[in-house]
């Protein structure tokens, strides 16, 4: 792959700006009002949540973000890079470094650094805080959830209907937020100029960025009228491609080669975008067809897709057999004669993973199961940083009924890692195993307040102050619990009550929804900036 590596010192670093204009929105609320949007996307069917992809786009995203310093901004918030199903080819970012990726997108990439492209350039939203400076001028009580345009996208996308769409605009003032979709051209060429540095200093191809740019811009002329207002306010514009084109010209011309995982976790979001009985059969033969090709790195992802769509399926057997065939082919030497420099690569921890998700299918079967708790007790040691095998390893020690092994264990995750439902979700499944009703339900608490269901969360303190198990102590953390949500709770509709109050005619003028790459950038401020009330301690037992 061509690559254009920009050395240090001939880029024109732009400054930070923002810091003047910042009067109502301080680093720490955008990052709140991040969070604030993320629960309610966490909670959509279309957010991906997988493993795989989440580890390899963030991996993918933070490279990125250590190429620019500065770019975490300074109080040093961590990116989070994730993706959602979505035909149209786009892109978006969120108040404090939240930044997703259309299933579409990164499978119309053709490269790491298309993708790069991408990502490159709503970074560069982020680090000049063009969503902070347009919202710091407005007063926080007339923010207006934005989350629900975000949610109107999802809801209008792929044939889902515009009556959908339009329910979730109603209700979330949309015919305010278009009126606000004016985020500024300057702000869209200072974005591409900061892309493509963070391209050049991360080294990767520097022409990706025009190559992805013009198919998007190809692609935005056949969408509906259901066209979100951000890609009609913001088109890829002609003038912006012809700038980046020619400081392209100025750079010299190197090499980069792509990662198998690139490729692998593009295989993966085919088949998960759409599981149905259509859209298995359609990833299939797509991936019957990439077999044809002559790259390696393409015939092991068609592959590993066919394992992927087999799994779907429930063909367990025909799943190891692909997924075997897969691990082959990357890990197979090149061919007698022929040139290459490059290494055998073995797909990271994709294939480990998929490997145990196979097998973790396969509960009924004793033997199979001994054999994911010792293949996931080996990856776990072998990537401590993947959340996802970490996840594998608490559901294998619950599925050969290690149950207080796997209480210990998930409960030191939880402590650890307090953000993931994930977590607390395996957490309730293990206490409830154990037949321990009150922790059980205690767990599911947390696991609903991270996913934004207060009343779902007050629901299962209900039923656990109920439970025939629960302690003096469980009492006790029941209702310190049960005071924080109800708080929480009243805070929230009092700050939904004074937007209701407010009307569409009366909210400021301001956060933009930008699905940026198609051009910008989006800010969205949902509802209260209420911080969450800290995860409950789960008593010991």
């Amino acid at each position: 792959m061509a690559q254009n590596v920009l050395p240090s010192s001939n880029i024109p670093n732009l400054p930070t700006l923002g810091d003047a204009e910042r009067q109502d929105l301080s680093p720490l609320i955008e990052r709140k009002l991040g969070e604030e949007i993320m629960r309610d996307i966490r909670r959509n069917l279309d957010y991906l949540d997988d493993g795989p992809i989440l580890e390899y786009l963030n991996n993918f995203g933070n490279a990125l973000v250590a190429a620019r310093p500065g770019a975490r901004g300074e109080t040093n918030f961590d990116y989070f890079f994730f993706a959602v199903r979505d035909p149209q080819l786009n892109a978006f970012a969120l108040p404090g470094g939240f930044i997703a990726v259309h299933s579409a997108l990164l499978l119309a990439a053709q490269s790491e650094s298309e993708l790069a492209s991408v990502l490159g350039h709503e970074i560069g939203h982020v680090a000049q805080r063009h969503i902070a400076r347009q919202l710091g001028q407005q007063k926080q009580d007339a923010l207006i959830p934005l989350a629900a345009m975000i949610l109107a996208a999802l809801a209008a996308k792929g044939g889902a209907g515009g009556d959908a769409a339009i329910g979730v605009f109603a209700a979330g003032q949309g015919l305010a937020i278009q009126r606000q979709l004016n985020f500024g051209r300057e702000a869209e060429r200072e974005a591409d100029r900061i892309g493509f540095q963070i391209m050049g200093e991360a080294g990767f191809d520097s022409s990706g960025m025009v190559a992805f740019f013009q198919r998007m811009q190809t692609a935005s002329r056949s969408y509906s009228d259901l066209t979100p207002a951000y890609l009609q306010s913001h088109p890829l514009t002609t003038e912006r491609i012809a700038d980046i084109q020619a400081r392209i010209r100025e750079q010299p011309y190197k090499q980069r080669l792509d990662s198998l995982d690139f490729y692998l976790v593009r295989s993966r979001a085919r088949v998960l975008q759409d599981e149905s009985s259509q859209g298995l059969a359609e990833a299939k033969v797509f991936f019957e067809n990439q077999m044809l090709q002559q790259s390696r790195q393409q015939i092991c992802a068609a592959q590993y897709g066919l394992a992927m769509v087999a799994l779907k399926k429930g063909d367990m057997a025909k799943a190891q057999g692909w997924l075997d065939k897969a691990r082959a082919t990357a890990e197979q030497a090149p061919a007698a004669g022929t040139f290459s420099g490059a290494r055998p690569q073995t797909g990271g921890s994709i294939f480990v993973s998929t490997a145990l998700e196979i097998k973790l299918e396969q509960k009924k079967d004793a033997a199979v199961i001994a054999l994911a708790l010792k293949e996931a007790e080996a990856a776990r040691l072998k990537f401590p940083l993947s959340r996802g095998i970490a996840h594998q390893y608490g559901e294998a020690l619950i599925a050969a009924g290690r149950l207080e092994q796997a209480t210990l264990y998930l409960r030191d995750q939880a402590q650890l890692y307090k953000e993931e439902p994930e977590v607390f979700d395996l957490l309730a499944e293990a206490y409830a195993a154990q037949g321990k009703q009150a922790l059980q339900h205690l767990a599911l608490t947390e696991s609903y307040v991270l996913q934004g269901g207060v009343l779902a969360a007050l629901d299962q303190l209900a039923i656990a102050r109920k439970a025939p198990d629960a302690t003096f102590y469980d009492q006790a953390v029941i209702d310190a619990r049960e005071r924080e949500l109800q708080a929480r709770r009243r805070e929230e509709l009092g700050e939904r009550g004074k937007k209701d109050l407010a009307g569409p005619s009366a909210a400021a003028p301001g956060p933009t929804l930008r699905l940026s790459t198609t051009p910008a950038e989006t800010v969205a401020p949902a509802g209260s900036a209420a911080i969450a009330a800290p995860a409950a301690r789960i008593p010991r037992r």
